[in-house]
């Protein structure tokens, strides 16, 4: 347990800038707002910045994440930059190879590409591409992406992709390349991580950890010093957690409710069933606000279940504006963090 304390973790912050309308803001505040407070961030201690991607939302969940990406590179210094998770299949992944690249030179060499699958039916249906297809095209452009950006002249046939002598200009800043992570719950996200990237994203149960980590093995890969990131819930650390939980509750409702929603559609319970008020909200213990020092014990205990390298969270519930986040974000920043430096 000793070792599991002392373990430097990577924490970051993750936005999907969402702006329901029941507590609609001016985009261009949110976003600017968000951002400014991003580039406070990267100076009390945070060192990720984690960005998700969906479409056709009413809220306007983030769909277009590379100009994000760049507008964050421009504003901060040090902080990395990565998305969690770019949904692959409706990318075109010599698109993603540059954009990718163009992000890594603007910020000098800070950012991560995280991709998933994706699961939610209409985003299929309006890109036109078949759902069964998402494994399949996912690992293709993994694979280009990766020769890509390592320098290759690619010519490359599979299923999906046939491609000629296509090379990479300008070429990313790191080398040999910016990392790459694969985000999922389930074995075969596991198994296109191992095979494919630099880390796994999630929250994965033991066993599916597990099976991670014997691919990685059976590969010939090091199964050792992992890059494993901890996506959490809405964790937050207030001076009044129950004024907080009160102030948050109706949109961490809303967010869990629509996520749900989304994948029971997909044949996937994996959320379970919707929430109903703030009575059923407290009895799943979706929402967890907390003073400093609980907050540290979860997110030790989160990060003592598996080797966890890297943490981010939601802190930031749909529709509040980013400037209520600033008192949460100074406690973890100064009381949190540092337990694990």
């Amino acid at each position: 347990m000793a070792a599991e304390q002392t373990r430097r973790i990577e924490f970051g912050l993750w936005y999907d800038f969402r702006n329901p309308p029941r507590w609609k803001q001016p985009y261009d505040r949110l976003y600017n707002e968000t951002i400014d407070q991003i580039a406070w961030a990267e100076n009390h201690g945070f060192d990720y910045v984690w960005l998700s991607e969906h479409h056709f939302i009413d809220d306007g969940y983030s769909p277009s994440l590379m100009p994000i990406a760049a507008a964050i590179a421009a504003r901060t210094r040090r902080i990395r930059i990565s998305t969690a998770v770019l949904l692959m299949p409706f990318h075109n992944p010599i698109r993603i190879a540059e954009d990718g690249a163009t992000v890594d030179v603007i910020s000098g060499g800070r950012f991560e590409l995280g991709v998933g699958t994706g699961y939610k039916l209409e985003e299929f249906k309006a890109f036109g591409i078949p759902f069964k297809e998402r494994g399949g095209r996912t690992n293709e452009s993994l694979e280009i992406i990766r020769r890509l950006w390592e320098g290759e002249t690619l010519t490359f046939k599979g299923k999906y992709f046939d491609l000629e002598r296509i090379r990479l200009t300008p070429e990313p800043i790191q080398k040999p390349r910016p990392p790459l992570w694969v985000g999922g719950f389930t074995p075969a996200a596991a198994r296109r991580a191992a095979r494919h990237a630099d880390g796994f994203v999630g929250r994965p149960e033991k066993p599916v950890f597990e099976i991670y980590r014997a691919e990685l093995a059976r590969l010939g890969k090091p199964a050792d010093n992992l890059r494993l990131a901890c996506m959490a819930g809405s964790l937050l650390c207030s001076a009044d957690p129950e004024k907080t939980w009160n102030e948050a509750a109706d949109h961490i409702i809303y967010q869990h409710n629509l996520y749900s929603r989304w994948y029971r559609e997909a044949g996937d319970d994996r959320m379970g069933p919707e929430i109903r008020d703030h009575a059923h909200l407290r009895e799943l213990g979706l929402l967890q606000v907390v003073d400093p020092d609980t907050c540290v014990k979860i997110v030790r205990q989160m990060t003592s279940e598996l080797p966890y390298t890297h943490f981010f969270s939601f802190f930031l519930p749909p529709g509040l504006p980013p400037r209520w986040l600033e008192p949460h974000l100074e406690l973890f920043a100064s009381k949190v963090i540092p337990a694990f430096r």
